[in-house]
């Protein structure tokens, strides 16, 4: 797949006639790759040079709001990569500032997608909003604008649950906020992870027999809700995937007020501050609590450590399925 980040101010990309999207992806669940997958096939049936994913390089709040921190599901980073596992031939990251955001839908679809993006077909989800709005405007009104200027707008099916819910990032994070990471997992097609980079800690796992590598991660990703939990973790170098367990909080049978992300990677040596590690949430396993001493809290981490061993080696937590939420005839 191909990356590009356009200002949108600037001819710097050359344009060939494609099928686009837009949207934020947050997460690229599978509504997401519903719609992408969507998106791959009219490509095709409309005889387009490629097709392409167009998100921008920031949250529109930040733009009017220097203080406001995003909860945000992936990075721009994350998003390009799972974005082109799903098939998509391009992704194009726009800068946003106060002046894309004055735009009108209809200058924006003239002047973005189609002079510089070379879009000649925009595929929309359900619920897809974009430019400076007006009241009432939607999607009828894109409609409108497109075939004013050589767009066809065309509006694509939701991807709903089972019990007719539909995915949505909203949902994820609901999830996320109640440790449910395996239902997060579902949702989103993939496990949810955070990525960063291995710190300095307190050293005392290590004294109990539980090293564990302390994660400094980027402050806009969403951190599940304080417990410990199986994963799976991916050290930087290391092709292996390795089972172990992470715990989220506190700290407080030390005392400590910090929030602390700390990962016990199962039977592995080696020295890894300052290196990058990816975790992968696969199952919540207790809550975080307090032990009336070192000794007890170390009994309960070896049981923890048997519980993820128990679940990492279990058939559940191979990789996903859509078994149990989506029914056979919207799985795209």
């Amino acid at each position: 797949m191909t990356n590009i980040t356009v200002p949108y101010t600037e001819g710097t990309f050359v344009p060939v006639p494609c099928a686009a999207t837009i949207g934020h992806f947050d997460g690229v669940h599978l509504g997401h790759q519903h719609v992408l997958r969507r998106l791959c096939t009219l490509a095709k049936e409309r005889g387009l040079a490629q097709s392409m994913a167009i998100s921008f390089d920031r949250h529109p709040r930040t733009v009017f709001d220097k203080d406001f921190v995003p909860n945000m599901l992936t990075t721009v980073d994350e998003r390009r990569l799972i974005i082109s596992q799903v098939g998509v031939d391009v992704c194009a990251i726009l800068r946003f500032d106060k002046e894309m955001a004055s735009m009108s839908a209809e200058d924006f679809m003239r002047v973005v997608l189609r002079d510089q993006l070379g879009v000649r077909l925009l595929l929309l989800g359900y619920d897809n909003r974009f430019g400076r709005r007006k009241p009432n405007e939607g999607f009828e009104d894109y409609v409108r604008y497109g075939k004013a200027i050589g767009i066809e707008v065309v509006e694509c099916d939701p991807l709903e649950l089972t019990d007719g819910k539909r995915v949505s990032s909203t949902l994820v994070r609901e999830l996320l906020a109640e440790g449910r990471v395996d239902e997060a997992a579902e949702c989103l097609g993939h496990r949810y992870s955070v990525e960063g980079t291995v710190v300095e800690g307190f050293h005392e796992g290590r004294k109990i027999g539980f090293p564990t590598a302390n994660l400094d991660i980027d402050p806009q990703k969403i951190i599940p809700v304080g417990g410990v939990y199986a994963v799976k973790v991916r050290v930087e170098g290391d092709i292996q995937m390795h089972n172990g367990m992470m715990n989220i909080g506190h700290r407080p049978t030390y005392g400590i007020n910090e929030l602390t992300l700390e990962t016990n990677i199962f039977r592995f040596r080696g020295n890894i501050y300052g290196k990058k590690i990816r975790v992968e949430f696969c199952k919540k396993l207790r809550l975080e609590r307090r032990f009336d001493s070192i000794s007890d809290l170390a009994r309960q981490l070896a049981e923890d450590a048997f519980e993820a061993n128990k679940y990492l080696l279990h058939p559940d937590a191979l990789p996903l399925t859509r078994r149990r939420f989506f029914r056979a005839d919207s799985t795209p």
